[in-house]
């Protein structure tokens, strides 16, 4: 007669990060980044794919601007003319299509089952959503680069440490917001065409109330007042101020609040959603 053991077996234990602490956040982070990378450097023509949206707006929305604000330059736009206004907001714009649709390629990879294989890998949660977001960021600090170089001859002026400061809170801002974009791509797996709906719907009101493509000042007043409410604006106002080189500016410690408080609660979501993903 066979004798069935009544010891059940150990269930296996839920992965852990590689280290513990800040360290093994920023080995496992890595890890994930260079994962994600490997595509982009075997497809390079993605990153001048890239380069068409931000440069159709430099070279269409650009002269319009010119013609109908320039001559505000002292006034709504500031004392660095239309360039140093609008330049700075279409690496924000960058930055916000790049990071928003990260969640897209998870629906991808819920069908092929990666997400799975990379859910039981000894990495870390949160550096899951950190590395897939600043994937989005190193194309961007070389279409930043490009963008920079081609606007110099039309009057745009570069400060490196205000540029480098400002690729660095847009990288701060872009882990939040791709960390929020792994959420909803979670919460909708099932019906994936609900991640577009809700994407698209999110990103234009804010761009448009930040004061991104036009300003606000002569705007009604219940779009000046949304825009407080919009941690997007105190981001396009801090670019502007810090690739004008004022790092001092009172505006760009906001625009630093906007984009940790977004870092903050979008890996608290995404953390969250991605155990509720794994149940």
């Amino acid at each position: 007669m066979t004798t069935i053991s009544a010891t059940a077996p150990s269930p296996t234990p839920a992965p852990q990060g590689t280290r513990s602490g800040p360290l093994g956040l920023l080995r496992d982070t890595g890890i994930v980044l260079t994962r994600e990378l490997r595509p982009l450097l075997h497809d390079p023509f993605s990153v001048i794919f890239g380069m068409i949206q931000p440069l159709v707006f430099l070279g269409l929305f650009g002269p319009l601007l010119v013609g109908s604000l320039g001559g505000q330059a002292g006034t709504t736009l500031g004392d660095g003319g239309v360039w140093q206004w609008f330049v700075p907001a279409i690496l924000v714009m960058t930055a916000l299509f790049g990071t928003s649709t990260t969640g897209a390629n998870l629906l991808f990879e819920f069908q092929t089952g990666a997400h799975e294989r990379m859910l039981v890998a000894p990495l870390s949660r949160p550096s899951l959503l950190v590395g897939r977001a600043l994937k989005e960021m190193v194309p961007l600090a070389g279409q930043a680069v490009i963008i920079v170089l081609v606007m110099i001859p039309f009057g745009f002026r570069l400060y490196p440490v205000g540029a480098l400061v400002g690729l660095a809170l847009l990288a701060v801002f872009g882990v939040g917001l791709g960390a929020l974009s792994y959420a909803l791509a979670i919460a909708v797996r099932k019906q994936d065409w609900m991640f577009w709906v809700v994407q698209q719907t999110l990103i234009f009101p804010l761009m448009l109330l930040s004061g991104m493509l036009l300003p606000l000042d002569t705007g009604p007043g219940w779009m000046r007042v949304a825009a407080h409410f919009n941690p997007l604006a105190y981001l396009v106002d801090a670019e502007r101020a810090l690739f004008a080189g004022d790092l001092g500016s009172t505006t760009v410690l906001w625009g630093w609040v906007a984009a940790l408080v977004t870092a903050a609660v979008g890996l608290t979501v995404g953390v969250r959603a991605m155990a509720r993903s794994a149940d």
